[in-house]
């Protein structure tokens, strides 16, 4: 199966913020500059399509497939609790530090651990693949595309996940990844 893999447009928010779950607003010009360079590059029609509830993703998987269109919670970026909104500056170090420390099983801000979201993408990507979709289109975050890229054949689930968490973050706004599953 083929996935197209996209990260949500660039949310209305200050940078330096941590957000995860937080269900942020994306700008009118940042939704049409993304659905403009997606269709650029030339996505198959006709796609099913699955997207995060949270309207950072939403509105995007709307404008690019209004009909076959699911919304599916496990694909949600990973909730960070009290940590969320909060200025990365202002997070005490110590906890931060902790969540390097044990990256699959603690909990940053009180919330889920990473292990816990790998668990539900996993969840997702099971069924997707039993869908009988030969091809799909994910409009997702980047914690849930690093999560998904990690996911391959003879990797345990806790790797997938230490190697999702250990990887640098370089998805960019609005980009597109491509996945053989």
């Amino acid at each position: 199966m083929k996935l197209y893999l996209v990260r949500h447009p660039q949310p209305d928010v200050a940078p330096g913020l941590c957000y995860g779950a937080s269900d942020l607003a994306v700008t009118e010009p940042e939704l049409a500059r993304v659905h403009a360079s997606l269709r650029a590059a030339g996505l198959p029609g006709a796609l099913p399509v699955y997207a995060s509830p949270l309207q950072r993703c939403a509105l995007l998987a709307r404008r690019l497939q209004p009909v076959a269109l699911h919304f599916d919670a496990r694909l949600a970026e990973m909730d960070f609790g009290r940590w969320e909104m909060q200025s990365w500056d202002a997070i005490p170090r110590q906890e931060v530090d902790a969540w390097s420390a044990d990256l699959l099983h603690y909990r940053p801000g009180g919330a889920e651990c990473v292990l816990e979201v790998a668990r539900r993408v996993a969840a997702f990507l099971g069924d997707v693949r039993q869908s009988g979709h030969a091809q799909a289109l994910l409009v997702c975050h980047a914690g849930t595309i690093r999560l998904l890229s990690a996911m391959r054949a003879g990797v345990t689930l806790e790797q997938a996940a230490l190697d999702a968490a250990g990887t640098p973050h370089r998805i960019a706004y609005g980009e597109l990844v491509m996945l053989d599953v």
